[in-house]
C-alpha cells in the first residue's frame, strides 16, 4: 500500500474518497491477503473518523437551531444514512 496521509489530517472529502477507493479495491478481489487486510483496517479507521465527524456536525446543527423567539432549542438532526456502511 502506498504511503498514506494520517486520517486526522484529511478533510472529510479526502477521507470519503479514500474509503470509496478502498471499497472498490476490496470488491475487485485482485489484492493479496496482506494488502486486503491493510486496506480493510484502513477502511474501518476511515469509517470511524467519518462517522465521528458527521455526528459532530449534526450536533453543531442541532445546537445552532433556535426557535422563532430566539431562545435556544435543541432540535435533533436526522441520523446519517449509514446504509452503505461497512458491516463489521
Amino acid at each position: 500500500m502506498a504511503e498514506t496521509k494520517p486520517i486526522e489530517e484529511m478533510s472529510y472529502k479526502e477521507a470519503s474518497q479514500e474509503l470509496e477507493r478502498i471499497i472498490r479495491s476490496l470488491e475487485s478481489g485482485d489484492l493479496e491477503l496482506e494488502e486486503s487486510l491493510e486496506d480493510y483496517t484502513r477502511g474501518v479507521e476511515l469509517l470511524k473518523s467519518l462517522r465521528s465527524r458527521l455526528a459532530a456536525a449534526e450536533q453543531k446543527v442541532s445546537v445552532l437551531m433556535k426557535d422563532i423567539d430566539g431562545t435556544e432549542t435543541l432540535v435533533p438532526a436526522a441520523p446519517a444514512d449509514d446504509s452503505d456502511a461497512l458491516k463489521l
